[in-house]
């Protein structure tokens, strides 16, 4: 299912293919910078170049018998490169070339990453804009509260995955490191300007400090910022399949022509994508801890984390950019019910104007204790009556004795609660 919707190029980012054309590279410009620091012949840094090839089908039959990739890697390239092979993997170890082609994969998944969240709140700013003066009642612990914007809560949604955005550059820095240095990280067979060099080359930072291998925090970090982005996807998701449940129907998933809800209820229309997102979230969740625990290694290295990584790192990078696809279809299809929100916010009889009137009589005067008690009893009666909040409000003698008719029905209005939107889109750049 994930692959048929992520995008080919982040499915070859991680495809064998593409690793294999890293390690390549990483190990010829190896011998490009020795040849220019006249450490090997420029010709047969030339003829590597030249020469060079690999082949999967090969490798793995020699993987077979060496039960080692790397070396499976460099007996097959070797074959095509000829004498000038020899100085290929010159003062390397293995994870010199496994954690700098890492750090280029994970970089670009940053950046196909990064696309994603763009597209996405490109979409939820067209909605947001769309819906910013669209009524509804806000709601705490799943009970009405005071009214908001439909535009408001999608300015919200904007506001936190543009937090995602920043996470995920922080991120990409912190994983854009690569290593050259050796079996322990001392340099002691490889000058740390090749290390240099072919990290600059690859769009990469030399790490300030390694030993075999890159110091897992990093790697850590990735995974957990996936996981911090997929659970405000959760979120959303979760946001939307409330609303669409059949006592609220504010907005609801589209539903395509033909499809089908139910294999026993025809008239099912149900949030699926929604609650797709909500259950893939908990694989990124625990994806991330798998990060955490390979934190920890022994000494200068042990192997632990790497067969680990080796699923949770491709996995949390193709399913999130999943996700973030999924989602952004999801906003850009959502069915927006403005005359149900407004059927809604009726259904309390106007009770979320509660704290307008507490607050006027407290400016007019009165204690906030017996204020707060006088509006409580008209709310109660408008809850177990048929009159609205404000009918109850002008028979209260507390409440009218420091507030007129007209006071009254002026606080008990949408625009007391929504005449800071136009601020508000501005403050998360929407304006």
């Amino acid at each position: 299912m994930i692959d048929r919707y992520s995008r080919p190029q982040i499915r070859q980012l991680w495809s064998d293919e593409r690793k294999f054309q890293i390690w390549l590279e990483i190990e010829t410009l190896a011998c490009e910078a020795m040849a220019e620091l006249g450490q090997i012949p420029k010709e047969d840094a030339a003829e590597i170049r030249k020469k060079a090839r690999f082949s999967i089908p090969e490798i793995a039959e020699i993987e077979k018998r060496t039960n080692h990739d790397v070396i499976a890697f460099l007996e097959n390239v070797a074959e095509s490169v000829g004498p000038a092979a020899r100085w290929m993997h010159q003062g390397l170890t293995s994870s010199d070339i496994l954690d700098t082609t890492l750090a280029v994969q994970l970089t670009e998944a940053c950046g196909i990453l990064a696309e994603d969240l763009s597209a996405l709140r490109a979409v939820i700013a067209t909605q947001a804009r769309r819906f910013k003066t669209t009524p509804m009642i806000g709601r705490s612990h799943g009970i009405h509260a005071e009214p908001i914007t439909f535009g408001l809560k999608l300015a919200l949604m904007f506001d936190e995955f543009g937090r995602a955005e920043e996470r995920l550059a922080q991120t990409k820095e912190r994983v854009r490191v690569g290593k050259l240095s050796g079996a322990v990280g001392t340099h002691a067979h490889l000058d740390p300007a090749i290390e240099r060099k072919v990290c600059e080359r690859l769009g990469l930072k030399p790490a300030n400090i390694s030993t075999q291998i890159i110091q897992r925090d990093r790697h850590a970090e990735f995974g957990t910022t996936l996981a911090l982005i997929a659970s405000s996807i959760d979120r959303w998701a979760t946001e939307f399949r409330h609303l669409q449940r059949t006592e609220v129907l504010e907005v609801e998933e589209f539903f395509a022509e033909g499809q089908k809800g139910s294999s026993a209820m025809p008239h099912k229309r149900n949030p699926i994508t929604g609650e797709r997102l909500s259950g893939l979230a908990r694989v990124l969740r625990g994806n991330a801890i798998v990060g955490l625990e390979n934190v920890a290694l022994w000494h200068e290295r042990d192997i632990s984390h790497s067969s680990a990584e080796r699923v949770v790192l491709p996995d949390s990078s193709i399913l999130l950019d999943y996700m973030l696809t999924k989602l952004t279809e999801l906003v850009e299809g959502l069915q927006v019910y403005p005359e149900r929100m407004q059927e809604n916010l009726e259904l309390s009889k106007g009770l979320y104007f509660s704290q307008s009137i507490l607050l006027a009589l407290t400016r007019a005067g009165a204690e906030r204790k017996s204020a707060y008690e006088t509006v409580q009893r008209a709310a109660m009666k408008t809850w177990k009556g048929s009159d609205s909040f404000a009918q109850n409000a002008k028979r209260e003698p507390e409440i009218t004795a420091r507030l007129s008719e007209a006071e009254i029905d002026a606080l008990c209005s949408l625009d007391v609660h929504l005449r800071h939107v136009d601020a508000t889109f501005r403050a998360v750049g929407l304006d």
